[in-house]
């Protein structure tokens, strides 16, 4: 799977792009942070093609996003349900992140349907970028640097 959209598996965004660049992956993400996890939750809430969602729900299994479960309720058969991991949890940062830029840059005159909140006190959250474990930069101050090793050396 690596390197399909970046090329060079050096690019931190291109492999997260492997795993999370496809059309209603990151939808899919926010149902499963919401606490979806059975195929009928995620197909109800988004309305996309079954043969869609299986495909998405299948690469964020084998992408390490999401766990596939058997669970058997009290009366019926079993069924498969999905499970966020760790690296699935993680992308909470990510998608509080891209609703803070799109809520500055994309505003919608309605109530947005989603919210992140501190589970604790219930306070809205924003992203931030820390420096040394503490220190809140701000937006503008954030610096992208690429690194290009000389061709042929080896690491």
């Amino acid at each position: 799977m690596l390197g399909i959209l970046g090329g060079d598996d050096r690019c931190p965004i291109a492999r997260s792009l492997d795993v999370l660049g496809e059309k209603w992956t990151l939808m899919i993400v926010r149902d499963a942070l919401a606490g979806a996890t059975r195929f009928g939750q995620f197909h109800d809430s988004l309305g996309i093609p079954r043969e869609v969602l299986t495909a998405r729900l299948g690469s964020l299994v084998e992408g390490g996003v999401l766990e596939r479960r058997s669970y058997k309720p009290e009366t019926g058969r079993t069924h498969e349900e999905y499970v966020l991991t760790e690296a699935g949890r993680d992308l909470a940062v990510v998608l509080l992140a891209l609703g803070g830029w799109a809520d500055r840059h994309h505003p919608s005159p309605r109530k947005p349907l989603l919210s992140f909140v501190d589970a604790e006190s219930g306070s809205p959250l924003a992203a931030a970028a820390v420096a040394d474990g503490e220190t809140v930069v701000p937006r503008d101050r954030i610096a992208a640097r690429l690194t290009r090793e000389p061709e042929g050396s080896i690491r």
